[in-house]
C-alpha cells in the first residue's frame, strides 16, 4: 500500500503537472467500488472546475478546486459515463451545476476531491492518445489536452468530492519532538503498532516504521511506554529522516506504486531491514528477522535494536 512518501510523491507530481487545468470532462468506469460518493455527484463538481492546488493529508490526496471563476464547460460529463444511466445521472447533475454554485454562499469552502490510492492504485497524467490501461476507472480531461486517469486493478482505492476535508492523527514531518513523545508515553502496545496508528501518526505504514525503528536502534516489539526520552529522541529524528529520505527518491516501487508518469520509485533499493529477511545486516552482519507484529510482517535486526 502507497505510504507517505509515495503519495507526497504522487502530490507533487500532480501539482506541479495540472495546477491551473480547467477539467473539461469526466468519464468513469462501471465498477462501483473506487466511488465512495457517486459519480453522478463527482461529475457535478468536477465539471467546469479549475485545479486550484494540490495538497496532501496522511495518506490522501487532497485536489483543490475552484469552482467560481470558470467559463462555463463545453462539453458533457455524460459523454464519458460508460452506462446510460449514469449518462442521464450526469447530465442532470452537470445541468444543475451552475444553479449550484451561484448558491455558493460567500466564504464557504471550496469543492475538493479526495483521493485514495487504497493497496494498488495509482494516478497518471498522460495524453489523451495513451493506451488507456486495463483497470481505468475515472479518466478526468483537462482544458489543454492532458487526462488525469485513476487505475486501480485491486479496487481497493477510493475517490469521492467534499469539502473542508479534515482526517486524523498528526502530520509527521511537521510535529515537534514533545507532541510526538507524548503521544507514546502511555501506550502500553508495541511501538511498532504505534507507529502504525493513523489516529496518531498519519501516513507512516509498514515499511516506513520498520526503517525508522532500526535507524533508531529500537525493537518493534519494545512497549511504547517503555521508552526513555533519548530514545524517543532517536525515533522522532528517524522518522523524519527516513520520509524525507524516501520522498527524495521518490518512494519504494515494491510491486504495484508507480509516480504519474509511471516511473518507478528508488527507495526500495536503501531498505536497511524491511524485506531483507535472512539476510546480514548492513552495520553487525547479523541475520535480519521477521516477525508478524499488528498482523503486519516486520523486519528488524536483534543485535542493534534493543
Amino acid at each position: 500500500m502507497p505510504e507517505l512518501p509515495e503519495v507526497e510523491t504522487v502530490r507533487r507530481g500532480l501539482a506541479q503537472r495540472v495546477t491551473g487545468e480547467q477539467i473539461t470532462s469526466v468519464w468513469f468506469s462501471n465498477k462501483p467500488q473506487p466511488f465512495k460518493s457517486p459519480p453522478h455527484e463527482i461529475a457535478q463538481v468536477l465539471q467546469g472546475a479549475r485545479i486550484s492546488g494540490v495538497q496532501r493529508a496522511g495518506k490522501h490526496i487532497v485536489i483543490e478546486l475552484d469552482a467560481d471563476v470558470l467559463t462555463p464547460p463545453s462539453g458533457s460529463a455524460a459523454a464519458g459515463t460508460s452506462s446510460p444511466a449514469l449518462k442521464r445521472s450526469a447530465a442532470k447533475a452537470v445541468r444543475k451545476t451552475t444553479a449550484a454554485r451561484a448558491q455558493r454562499q460567500d466564504g464557504a469552502e471550496h469543492p475538493q476531491c479526495i483521493v485514495h490510492l487504497g493497496m494498488t492504485g495509482a494516478l497518471q497524467v498522460t495524453s489523451p492518445d495513451a493506451v488507456i490501461l486495463k483497470h481505468t476507472h475515472a479518466i478526468l480531461r483537462l482544458a489543454s489536452g492532458k487526462e488525469i486517469r485513476f487505475v486501480d486493478p485491486r479496487r481497493f482505492g477510493r475517490i469521492w468530492v467534499t469539502r473542508g476535508f479534515q482526517t486524523v492523527g498528526l502530520e509527521p514531518l511537521n510535529t515537534g519532538f514533545d507532541t510526538f513523545a507524548a503521544l507514546f508515553r502511555q501506550r502500553k502496545t508495541p511501538i511498532k503498532s504505534a507507529l502504525l496508528n493513523q489516529k496518531l501518526l498519519r501516513g507512516v505504514g509498514n515499511i516506513y516504521a520498520d526503517e525508522s525503528l532500526f535507524r533508531a536502534g529500537i525493537r518493534p516489539r519494545r512497549r511504547a511506554s517503555s521508552l526513555a526520552r533519548q530514545e524517543l529522541q532517536h525515533l522522532h529524528k528517524a522518522v523524519q529522516r527516513v520520509l524525507r529520505e524516501a520522498i527524495a527518491a521518490g518512494g519504494s516501487s515494491i510491486s504495484d506504486y508507480f509516480d504519474v508518469e509511471g516511473e518507478p520509485g528508488l527507495f526500495q533499493t536503501r531498505h536497511r531491514v524491511y524485506g531483507r529477511e535472512g539476510q546480514p545486516c548492513f552495520r553487525c552482519t547479523t541475520a535480519i528477522k521477521r516477525i508478524v507484529v499488528a498482523g503486519r510482517g516486520t523486519h528488524y535486526c536483534p543485535k542493534c535494536q534493543r
